[in-house]
């Protein structure tokens, strides 16, 4: 392959690393590259033709991705970093497009100087150990934007069509969830192939730059991973309890690597309404998912907390005038009632926004004067909501932003927006105070008079649909939902239902929805232990014994990716069992106060006012569920032949009298 040639962001003397007086930048440990000493001009310009990955807050480094995959670090002087900013000025933000000799920045050449600090710029490739042999740099007097030095690629670079790694052997010294990392970059492609990754509670989730690259039977009988999965615009590696180890092993492998081209390559824009639909839905699944995932166990957490403090309740153990109620209950409520504030931080994130911005915006939704607003009553409504509130003469909706979701994720990607703007035109010296300061006002007016009215109305609309459905036919409702919401999990869709079932959870305090979802749960749970109980083989008994208690725990990916969906049969059967105890949660009016399902979650089957029938229910459509996916399996949904079909043709030659099968060599 061959590189873009690199012109001189500075204009001075080009030397080589070797020569710079900094033992970081001349032992290259950073990348390889050059440098510009005794600099004759502030002006700094771009090196390659690219777009901006990173402008450091104190301004004295820049980042751009070359179009050719190259990353390029432009250092402006030694050790600058201690002078904060005060000699330099950044006149282009993350993303934006450069030209090879665009002016980016100014540095202060005199105050530099003055504050006794070496002005030389360093400019390092950072992915050089991974793509380069060398860099040929012409040394000598130059001027901004002359060529000066040259990349060569790695002879194995030159085969851009051959997936990183696929030829080299696993380092010897790897080991654990390391080995398992290192196989799992391979298998996708390599680290070069990476856009970005995340994960959820049970997949390391990849964004690829071509998905052809990744080797689905690289995976086959991998220790450590399930099963993998391409859904909504991600390769998904299912990995289950151990996913945040090897999550973690995996982004250290990969350093910068995801982070970094993900904004260095975006992905192909379709060119169709189908396609800017799919394009769109995957987008708002991979928001809602990156947002909701941090906080999902201190969802589940709280709910088991609250089922507790029912039954305390229930069983006389406290009562609600002592204070040891009004600290478990703070406990219990806090993640729901400061719900804002968490996913603001998650989704801005996500988004590319300042996670303590929109957090500060999120605590701004949820402020007590704002709360004592939303109750107030309006003279006048529109599109049902009450116009309770004015801001400086102009009436509005104030609705109860606690509990809620979607307005703060709406609210990080106005910030995600807004903020890139506000660095274009903020100078950099007063950057620090007046990006936040505008960041909050502009966004949260935004929040409160516009967007947050219309997201609440269609959030709330949506969510009456789903409780009108329900009302119409409970019973029918259930059996529908219980034999095909597993089915949404399979693709990672989902996480379109979650937020839906929180923000039900934390507005009404309970959610039917939520009841037959956890009768999916136990199914699946139902089928796979009956696997584990009829199997011979220890390979699948070590795999779905684990498995039948995570699903019983609520986490049903090990056991429907490493054993139901492999087998097909268990899974439909699985599918059989929850929709028999969804339609009874549903005939039996079965409620749910908490977030978390499946058999841990039976606290959150009790009613805060006192021991009901939705427990008693609940215990009855989760055994139903349990028992329908259990002798459905074990008598008709799998046999150890379906997992080892070579033990299968042996029993078969036995019964025909050591003869082959007919039709088999």
């Amino acid at each position: 392959m061959q590189y873009s040639q690199a012109v001189a962001p500075v204009s001075g003397r080009v030397i080589p690393l070797d020569d710079v007086n900094d033992q970081v930048f001349s032992s290259r440990k950073m990348g390889d590259g050059f440098a510009i000493a005794d600099p004759t001009s502030g002006e700094v310009v771009s090196p390659v033709d690219g777009k901006v990955l990173m402008t450091a807050k104190t301004g004295h480094a820049v980042g751009v991705a070359g179009g050719d995959g190259l990353q390029y670090l432009v250092h402006l002087g030694i050790d600058t970093v201690e002078l904060e900013g005060k000699p330099f000025d950044i006149h282009v933000s993350k993303g934006d497009t450069v030209s090879a000799g665009e002016k980016i920045a100014t540095m202060d050449l005199n105050a530099i100087k003055e504050a006794e600090k070496d002005p030389t710029a360093v400019v390092i490739i950072t992915n050089s150990k991974k793509k380069l042999s060398e860099v040929i740099v012409a040394t000598g007097d130059a001027q901004a934007g002359d060529l000066v030095a040259e990349p060569v690629a790695k002879r194995e670079e030159q085969d851009t069509a051959k997936p990183a790694a696929a030829s080299e052997e696993r380092p010897a010294d790897l080991s654990g969830f390391d080995a398992t990392a290192w196989e799992i970059i391979k298998g996708i492609g390599g680290a070069e192939n990476v856009r970005s990754v995340t994960h959820c509670i049970t997949r390391v989730r990849f964004s690829l730059k071509d998905e052809d690259r990744a080797d689905d039977s690289h995976f086959e009988d991998l220790d450590g991973v399930i099963d993998v999965v391409r859904a909504g615009g991600q390769y998904q590696v299912v990995i289950g309890p151990d996913v945040e180890d090897v999550y973690e092993a995996v982004e250290k492998q990969l350093g910068n690597t995801g982070e970094a081209s993900d904004t260095e390559e975006k992905k192909e824009r379709p060119t169709t309404a189908w396609g800017w639909f799919k394009y769109g839905f995957s987008e708002l699944i991979g928001v809602i998912t990156g947002s909701m995932i941090p906080v999902i166990g201190l969802l589940a957490a709280s709910g088991i907390i609250k089922g507790i403090l029912s039954l305390l309740l229930t069983f006389d153990v406290i009562t609600e005038e002592t204070h040891t109620y009004a600290i478990i209950n703070a406990m219990s409520d806090a993640v729901f009632f400061f719900l804002p504030i968490f996913v603001g931080f998650t989704a801005a994130r996500r988004l590319g926004a300042d996670p303590v911005i929109v957090a500060i915006i999120g605590g701004v939704l949820t402020y007590p004067s704002m709360l004592e607003i939303a109750e107030s009553e309006g003279e006048n409504a529109i599109l049902g909501m009450q116009l309770n509130a004015d801001f400086f003469g102009l009436p509005f909706h104030m609705a109860n932003y606690t509990y809620s979701i979607f307005p703060i994720i709406v609210a990080a990607w106005a910030a995600s927006v807004i903020e890139p703007w506000l660095k274009k035109i903020i100078p950099n010296i007063v950057r620090m105070i007046f990006v936040p300061l505008f960041e909050v006002v502009i966004v949260s007016l935004i929040i409160l008079l516009l967007l947050g009215p219309i997201v609440t109305f269609i959030s709330t609309g949506i969510a009456n649909i789903i409780q009108g459905i329900y009302d119409l036919s409970p019973t029918i409702s259930g059996l529908v939902i219980g034999g095909f919401y597993q089915g949404l999990v399979i693709f990672g869709l989902h996480w379109a239902v979650i937020p839906l079932v929180a923000q039900d959870i934390a507005a009404t305090g309970h959610s039917y929805l939520n009841a037959i979802i956890s009768a999916t749960m136990v199914a699946q749970g139902g089928a796979v232990l009956a696997v584990f109980v009829k199997t011979k083989i220890d390979k699948l008994k070590g795999l779905s014994g684990p498995a039948a208690i995570s699903a019983f725990c609520g986490i049903t990916e090990p056991a429907m990716y490493g054993v139901n969906l492999k087998y097909g049969r268990v899974f439909i059967m699985a599918s059989i069992g929850g929709a028999a105890g969804g339609l009874l949660t549903g005939l039996l009016n079965v409620n749910m106060w908490g977030f978390t399902g499946s058999l841990i979650g039976f606290s959150s089957f009790v009613n805060p006012e006192g021991l009901d029938s939705s427990f008693w229910g609940y215990l009855i459509a989760s055994g139903t569920s349990i028992v329908v996916a259990f002798v459905l399996t074990y008598l008709f949904g799998f046999k150890d032949s379906d997992a080892d079909p070579d033990k299968a043709r042996e029993v078969k030659k036995v019964r025909l009298g050591n003869r082959e099968p007919a039709g088999t060599k």
